[in-house]
């Protein structure tokens, strides 16, 4: 699979002929204004520069050489919006930030650079190259690259279509990983998931032309803190016997987001070299409709021993990932994260900017919320709300795989996931999207990273 290429240029020191760039605000604009040549104040008087949000001014000098770049911004904290510039900026120069800008901003910003200059370019030529931004921080620069490296390595797997993206190619994908990373591959395919007790895994798939899997890394010594990542792998979901319409099925390349997001965050982790125990688990499926497919009304037999009514084909994630939960548990990490684009409920309830987060415990719960506002990504706690259990009863079966009635769906779908995860081990459950439906800066349309960067954070604050 072809990969996006990072968008920076290290150097130990800032070139003369770069090109800085200085942030202003709306409010700041006059004030600083004063303070500069009468040269400068011209200039953004004829240009009419007023330091809207995302607003670029190109400053020349007297020669006619372009010398500064004005950039407005709504706040200093919004690094996203840096994410305009890469692809706007004239290509033939390079860029740093001015010396006065603060040194923490500089590192958000620059990731906001660089999510910017994404694009995915597996079908089709780049726009333009992206303009190069300097850093001068080895460290710094090292932890930037590794987050939009893993960003975009997750957006390059959730864009890409389902014929180049099958649960094969996914799995070639996470042995490269491992192999990129001195990490242990395995995996589990067709008929040996029935063997080895991996039925729902087995069954979702099973009306496919391409081979079930349950993909597996290990990274790290045994002795270190203990964390299991597990992500949905749905590379296609058609819906199975209770189909999609076509409008539903129209994005359903990116019902594998969950395990493109464990694969880049276990990339993270694995660069930045973190003391832990890796594992990650994968279950990767086709859900598609032939004379093999699993039907309205059958029972499966899970992993864990519960018996569950299959009350709706479409609802295939959640019985998926029980099975890979029941196997991540049986190492008893001390962290459980899994991931999956599970159900629309979630858009619903929260839109599709917001990551609705479930946790069974408080005190992890608060912990990921505060990183996730420091770190500026959008994330809201649903509740694990025990009366709903009784939407899941079945009268033939322990559990059915969807509700009985169509409220609370995306709590009712992690409250049937939570079945498989004993309140001694800390769980935390993200239903995400996985998608950016419009352009903004340093989102482009297409797939998306959602709570990579928390995640991250949360799991170096445990060590």
């Amino acid at each position: 699979m072809k990969t996006s290429v990072h968008c920076f240029k290290f150097v130990k020191t800032i070139p003369m002929n770069a090109i800085s760039i200085f942030p202003i605000t709306k409010e700041l604009l006059k004030p600083w204004l004063k303070q500069q040549s009468s040269h400068l104040q011209t200039w953004v008087e004829q240009t009419g520069f007023k330091a809207e949000g995302n607003e670029v001014c190109l400053v020349s000098n007297k020669e006619g050489k372009l010398e500064k770049v004005l950039f407005g911004v709504k706040n200093f904290d919004d690094f996203l919006a840096w994410g305009k510039l890469p692809l706007l900026l004239p290509e033939q120069h390079a860029y740093c930030f001015d010396v006065s800008f603060d040194e923490k901003l500089k590192e958000k910003s620059a990731i906001g650079w660089g999510l910017g200059a994404y694009q995915f370019t597996q079908y089709k030529e780049p726009k333009r190259e992206p303009s190069q931004l300097i850093l001068s921080n080895k460290k710094t620069f090292q932890l930037i690259e590794n987050t939009v490296n893993s960003i975009c390595f997750i957006r390059d797997l959730i864009n890409t279509p389902t014929d180049d993206m099958s649960p094969e190619i996914l799995s070639k994908v996470a042995k490269q990983l491992a192999q990129d990373y001195q990490a242990d591959f395995s995996e589990i395919v067709g008929e040996s998931l029935l063997k080895q007790n991996f039925s729902a895994i087995y069954t979702v798939g099973r009306g496919s032309g391409h081979f079930s899997r349950l993909i597996e890394l290990n990274w790290g010594r045994k002795s270190d803190l203990k964390i299991t990542l597990v992500g949905k792998g749905v590379c296609f979901d058609s819906g199975g016997l209770d189909l999609k319409t076509a409008s539903g099925m129209g994005l359903m390349k990116k019902d594998m987001s969950g395990a493109a997001h464990v694969l880049g965050l276990a990339k993270m982790i694995m660069a930045a070299k973190l003391p832990v125990r890796l594992r990650v688990l994968i279950p990767a499926v086709e859900n598609m409709v032939s004379g093999s497919s699993y039907h309205p009304g059958d029972v499966i037999k899970m992993r864990s021993g519960l018996s569950v009514e299959v009350n709706n084909t479409d609802a295939e994630g959640r019985l998926i990932l029980a099975d890979a939960l029941s196997e991540a548990v049986s190492e008893k990490p001390d962290l459980l994260i899994d991931i999956a684009t599970l159900t629309g409920a979630a858009r619903v309830a929260l839109g599709t900017e917001i990551i609705p987060l479930f946790a069974n415990h408080d005190e992890t719960a608060n912990q990921v919320l505060d990183v996730a506002k420091e770190e500026n990504e959008a994330m809201w706690r649903m509740p694990l709300f025990k009366p709903y259990n009784d939407l899941l009863k079945s009268y033939i079966a322990e559990l059915s795989n969807s509700g009985s009635k169509p409220y609370a769906g995306a709590i009712t779908a992690a409250l049937f996931l939570q079945h498989f995860v004993p309140d001694t081990i800390q769980w935390l459950h993200l239903d995400i999207f996985g998608w950016n439906e419009e352009a903004s800066p340093g989102k482009p349309k297409g797939g998306e990273a959602f709570g990579i960067r928390t995640l991250f954070k949360v799991i170096q604050c445990l060590l």
